[in-house]
């Protein structure tokens, strides 16, 4: 399985892993479907809603390996 960065785009980590929505939507990433999110890398993304990039990631990392 790939891993998600934060140079991951949006799109490419919704394929990797769906159940990360709960996660961006909680961080304030309520237009995951719009089409300029699935182009921006997880890291663009949080700055664009101000959101702390490397608290995320960590989030979504911790996530990910619960699952496994």
């Amino acid at each position: 399985m790939r891993r998600i960065t934060k140079d991951t785009t949006i799109g490419d980590a919704l394929k990797i892993e769906p159940s990360i929505i709960p996660i961006l939507m909680g961080a304030g990433m309520h237009c995951i479907g719009c089409p300029s999110s699935i182009g921006e890398t997880i890291e663009e993304a949080a700055e664009v809603h101000g959101i702390d990039c490397d608290d995320l990631m960590e989030e979504i990392t911790t996530y990910l390996a619960s699952l496994g």
